[in-house]
């Protein structure tokens, strides 16, 4: 069986113009030249679009506008991550109903939940979806993990569609994939960290929610498809790309949101969006924009 979701899914970016207002015509902008780099779906809503920071109207009208633009072209993938299950569930329903195609969350954060109790949220939040869910480990941010008895939990569960992962731990990966194999091929498994891309694809997983593709998909798209075609030499030198360019651009600004505001100032450089910050953030003062103007002249990126 092949998997629902392959290939490269950047982690959108939320254009702003201020605090709660999309930037709709950089909202296109961004959408269109993901598409125009061969990517094969949008997740809307991640931790790369600041869905935490943004009012729930805001991201009702970011999945709206995406969907619309998009046009069916492609999967639009929408996050539902909250410290609330009725608000994930109700998020989720506005989000089918606006044309996505599956949901995302992580686990619950705030509290950091057991692995049973992170079982029965799971079991609570299912019947209350009505599209398929990608589960979301990113323990950086919420204080855990799905772990082995979840996850065999979860492909059970046919509503459940796969793993995305952004815990940069290629263990833990491994031996996900290495569950599920016997019980659910179908099931996708997406890395998070760019640096593995390659070597996930090439140990059978089916792609990337990398955030560099917002920026240079054509890159990202490459790297998967040498990586799905075992070309090593190709692998090789598109890995060294990849390397360089989060290398460059997320190591510009001293905090972790550096990665967001290196991809915001640098479209916003380029012409194509606002680099408006949702709070507590804000965009990258001009020392900084001359960096980020030097390494898109460095890559080539246009």
């Amino acid at each position: 069986m092949t998997p629902l979701y392959t290939g490269i899914i950047p982690p959108m970016i939320t254009p702003l113009t201020d605090r709660d207002t999309l930037d709709l015509d950089g909202l296109e902008k961004v959408i269109e030249r993901m598409i125009a780099g061969g990517i094969t779906g949008i997740f809307a809503l991640g931790t790369t679009g600041e869905a935490p920071s943004l009012s729930y109207r805001l991201r009702r009208e970011l999945v709206d506008r995406t969907c619309k633009i998009v046009d069916g072209r492609i999967p639009v993938l929408a996050g539902i991550t909250d410290t609330s299950l009725v608000e994930s569930a109700n998020f989720a329903k506005d989000a089918a109903e606006l044309g996505a195609s599956a949901v995302v969350t992580s686990a619950p954060f705030y509290f950091p939940a057991g692995q049973p109790e992170l079982r029965e949220y799971l079991e609570q939040l299912l019947p209350e979806l009505p599209v398929p869910l990608m589960l979301y480990n990113m323990p950086a941010l919420t204080k855990i993990s799905f772990q082995k008895d979840v996850v065999n939990w979860a492909l059970d569960q046919e509503k459940i569609v796969g793993l995305k992962d952004s815990s940069g731990d290629f263990t833990y990966l491994k031996r996900m994939m290495r569950l599920a194999a016997p019980k659910r091929p179908d099931w996708s498994f997406l890395v998070g960290p760019e640096e593995l891309l390659a070597e996930t694809v090439l140990m059978g997983g089916h792609g990337g929610v990398n955030g560099g593709a917002i920026l240079h998909p054509r890159l990202y798209v490459d790297l998967y498809e040498a990586a799905m075609a075992k070309n090593l030499e190709e692998v090789r030198r598109l890995s060294d790309q990849v390397l360089a360019l989060s290398g460059d651009f997320y190591s510009v600004g001293q905090h972790g949101s550096a990665i967001i505001k290196g991809i915001k100032c640098a479209l916003s450089l380029l012409g194509v969006c606002d680099d408006f910050m949702a709070a507590p953030f804000h965009r990258f003062h001009e020392s900084e924009r001359t960096l980020i103007a030097r390494h898109l002249e460095t890559h080539g990126i246009r």
